[in-house]
């Protein structure tokens, strides 16, 4: 009987030895960047533009922000030049989020399009690193393959800043685990169907990864059934914000709003700029993105809309500006 315990002991010790060696040397899964230089048309960085600015939101990561005031605006002369995220976020280890200007010395300047087009949609750097999944490439899978050619060439035409950030260092048991988020993109992705506003919304509300804000989460994982349903807590610089429900719940959601007032909520932030925005106070404070997505056109704040009448309505009452941010 002894001989039987010693040896299940000693295999259950070798599976664990091989369980942690091969989570310890995994490596993420990828495929070879694309041999791409993508077209630097007007029409094209145009639209990466809108896409860097207006939809994807690149500049809340990867640029410092003013936390002082309403949105906290990026500030314009260190645009790209990364950003390293507050302590008091509650992230797992020191989260950077890179030089993305093309600074051959600090930022993308030695990166391949292709280099940049597999970190964006599926998580992997030049040197074959994992990106700690706060940046959003699980949902930026989902972009078309010319949106993806597009948003590269915008990062192309960036002011190059000098600017060397720390590397992300992630706490264990996070820096094993974020190896297996990475997954390539095998297919071709086509452009979405702009006259079916579902379906756009849903792309438009997958690139602004509006689900990484407006879901609460556990330990860094959304909470199941509580999708788009708010309450997820920000503290920044003393300030502190809950998201807002955003399911179509008539009492504590949008249930209520007619297709107007969405559109309008937005556009009334269309005046707000980096220079004029206010102070912020804990009454006001938000990183919802306001100034930027109030240069959506009509048509892609009223597919939002749409799409986001189609998620399950989930009653969770938030108060987003609780009176003391302790």
């Amino acid at each position: 009987m002894k001989r039987v315990v010693l040896w299940g002991g000693c295999v259950l010790a070798a599976a664990a030895g091989c369980g942690l060696s091969y989570v310890t040397w995994a490596t993420p899964k990828m495929r070879a960047a694309a041999n791409i230089k993508v077209p630097m048309t007007p029409e094209r960085i145009e639209r990466g533009r809108f896409l860097y600015e207006n939809v994807a939101h690149c500049d809340g990561c990867h640029s410092p922000r003013d936390w002082t005031r309403l949105n906290a605006p990026p500030i314009a002369e260190s645009r790209g030049s990364g950003m390293e995220f507050p302590a008091e976020l509650g992230f797992p280890g020191r989260i950077v989020a890179p030089n993305i200007t093309p600074d051959a010395e600090t930022g993308l300047g030695q990166w391949t399009d292709g280099e940049k087009m597999r970190a964006i949609r599926e998580g992997v750097s030049k040197d074959g690193r994992p990106l700690f999944p706060l940046m959003p490439y699980q949902e930026y899978a989902r972009m078309s393959d010319e949106d993806l050619e597009c948003l590269v060439a915008f990062l192309n035409t960036l002011r190059p800043v000098s600017s060397r950030r720390a590397t992300t260092k992630l706490d264990f048991p996070v820096n094993l685990m974020v190896r297996f988020a990475p997954k390539p993109v095998e297919a071709r992705i086509a452009n979405p169907d702009k006259t079916n506003p579902v379906a756009y919304g849903r792309y438009l509300v997958a690139l602004g990864e509006c689900s990484g804000c407006q879901t609460p989460k556990e330990r860094g994982e959304n909470i199941a059934g509580k999708e788009f349903a708010g309450g997820e807590e920000f503290r920044i610089g003393g300030f502190l914000v809950r998201s807002a429900n955003i399911t179509p719940d008539d009492e504590t959601g949008i249930g209520g709003w007619t297709e107007e007032r969405f559109v309008s909520t937005f556009k009334s932030h269309s005046e707000m700029s980096a220079e004029s925005a206010p102070r912020a106070t804990q009454a006001t404070f938000t990183l919802m993105p306001w100034m930027e997505l109030s240069k959506l056109g009509d048509g892609e704040l009223k597919a939002m809309y749409a799409y986001l009448r189609t998620l399950a309505p989930i009653h969770n009452p938030v108060e987003k500006h609780p009176p003391v941010a302790n």
